[in-house]
């Protein structure tokens, strides 16, 4: 998809403009700092978008407030006794030095026991929980895919896992692709299928209209609240980028 992209300034705050070959003008306000983004259609004028942002001025400000207010992670030293969240339960890390390899369980639902060999950085032991995180979700994504393909009458050619610093999923409707945020293994097991779910009806409705709530509203009567609930959670200590 052929894009363009830019930045203007509309009373003291940055917009970033991405112009694609779209029918409607999209306004999104994203963590960690409220960064607000417009995705518009290619003959849109900067004047055009300028009036659009002025007109939701209030609720970008209240939007931009949420995120300045809401709590955040400290940064990650991966040491024992730091808090990690696994399936949205609250663990106690354990790190334990040892010749053999490295590996990670659960313990007592209270305990997450990280076993790395001596001298390992806080790097890498962030990288082999991000990667158990990631065996995770190939464990619990698949039956979740299958339940609401069948529910929608739809099927994908393939789904993925990646690190994503705006969104919790994506939805290539053309080659019939999704993508889900590594994050998803932190958070409760009915925001995933909310994920899962939302990117399957972009399958059948590609734009967030009446249509697709719709769908939403019939499949999974309290999506909204599953969406809050990813939304309210802490944000990592981190810069994010779009």
């Amino acid at each position: 998809m052929n894009t363009e992209t830019k930045t203007i300034r509309v009373r003291e705050i940055d917009i970033a403009i991405v112009r694609k070959p779209i029918k409607n003008l999209h306004l999104g306000v994203y963590p960690p700092s409220g960064g607000v983004r417009v995705a518009v259609p290619l003959a849109i004028s900067d004047e055009a978008v300028r009036l659009a942002v002025i007109d939701k001025l209030g609720w970008i400000k209240r939007q931009r407030e949420k995120f300045t207010n809401q709590s955040r992670q400290t940064l990650r030293e991966m040491v024992s006794g730091e808090t990690h969240y696994v399936e949205g339960c609250r663990y106690r890390l354990d790190v334990l030095e040892s010749d053999q390899r490295p590996s990670i369980k659960r313990r007592r639902n209270q305990i997450l026991e990280l076993s790395v060999k001596p001298g390992t950085s806080s790097d890498k032991r962030e990288s082999i929980l991000y990667e158990w995180y990631r065996e995770l979700l190939k464990e619990r994504v698949p039956p979740l895919i299958e339940k609401w393909e069948a529910a929608l009458g739809v099927e994908l050619s393939e789904w993925r896992i990646r690190k994503m610093k705006t969104r919790w999923g994506s939805c290539n409707r053309e080659a019939r692709r999704i993508w889900l945020n590594l994050e998803l293994a932190k958070k409760p097991p009915l925001c995933l299928e909310y994920v899962i779910l939302h990117e399957l009806v972009h399958l059948l409705v590609r734009h967030h209209n009446d249509a697709f709530t719709g769908l939403l509203d019939k499949h999974m009567p309290l999506w909204r609240q599953h969406k809050a609930e990813l939304n309210q959670a802490p944000l990592r200590q981190e810069h994010w980028e779009r």
